[in-house]
């Protein structure tokens, strides 16, 4: 299996944050899901990926190219969906492919309007006049009509009602049916990438903490509840996120651990946000 976005020991330092030797890949034909809380990289590592922000160290292979000397040829195959729209309110949809088109060798005016038509998108409608869902397939309408080979969305479903989100996955699990094509998806939203997701990439305070198939990093993980006399202080440096509460405490645990701790025990499967929400509760074991 090739990659088509290849991040190797990125390093970014600010003054509160630095992201520290960030390394995944994205493989051809799939749909990673990026997450992580807020701050914790995602958006610096994404803007690293679109050489928007220069790295301290590391490199960045698109393609197989490297994505500071080959910009041009990289922007042809690359279609980006942001949360907030980088297209002129006043524009109309002619108005947003004259704008846009001229950027692309590829644009396929035919797919353009495809597209809009297939989203309900009026073509003499303002982009300041369509809804906050209308705005997203917008951008998908234009990620698409240039015959990108790989979608990167930086929460593009914030604010998006079930109905359009879901309609959203759809779509992204369409695109990825060429075996060819790659999404990296950036969200808050994680259920939508329990949905679709093949591949997780989670990163903790600049660092990453997993990356592979999903199913694996949800096996990864085990909620644990019980009584707080169930649990032993040594037990409790196993866990990661432990909170005591009137009838007893919840935590998270690797699931390597889990023989290490009594049987009378509550064990669940957590969800990618139960993830997220425990390690940055307590981040690492409690040691």
């Amino acid at each position: 299996m090739s990659n088509i976005v290849e991040v190797n020991n990125l390093v970014k330092k600010y003054d509160t944050f630095s992201l520290k030797g960030v390394s995944f890949n994205v493989p051809a034909g799939l749909i990673m899901g990026f997450i992580g809380q807020n701050g914790a990289g995602k958006t610096t590592t994404i803007k690293s990926i679109l050489n928007i922000v220069k790295p301290d160290t590391g490199t960045i292979n698109l393609f197989g190219l490297d994505n500071k000397t080959n910009t041009t040829q990289i922007n042809e195959q690359i279609g980006v969906v942001m949360d907030v729209p980088f297209f002129v309110d006043d524009w109309n949809m002619n108005d947003v492919e004259n704008a846009i088109s001229s950027f692309y060798a590829n644009w396929d005016h035919q797919k353009y309007a495809e597209l809009l038509q297939g989203f309900n998108i009026e073509k003499k409608k303002k982009v300041n006049e369509l809804s906050r869902g209308m705005k997203v397939k917008l951008m998908i309408s234009v990620a698409l009509s240039h015959n990108a080979k790989l979608l990167i969305l930086d929460e593009p479903t914030s604010g998006l009602d079930p109905v359009a989100r879901d309609e959203l996955c759809d779509l992204l699990s369409d695109f990825v049916s060429d075996e060819t094509n790659s999404v990296l998806f950036s969200t808050h939203i994680t259920s939508d990438l329990e949905k679709i997701a093949d591949y997780i990439t989670f990163i903790f305070d600049g660092q990453i903490v997993f990356t592979g198939p999903k199913d694996d990093f949800l096996e990864k993980y085990l909620l644990i509840k019980g009584g707080v006399n169930e649990i032993t202080a040594e037990q409790k440096k196993l866990t990661i996120g432990y909170r005591e509460h009137p009838t007893g405490f919840e935590g998270m645990i690797e699931a390597r651990h889990a023989n290490k701790l009594p049987k009378t025990l509550l064990f669940e499967q957590p969800s990618l946000e139960e993830i997220i929400v425990f390690m940055n509760k307590g981040g690492k074991h409690n040691e």
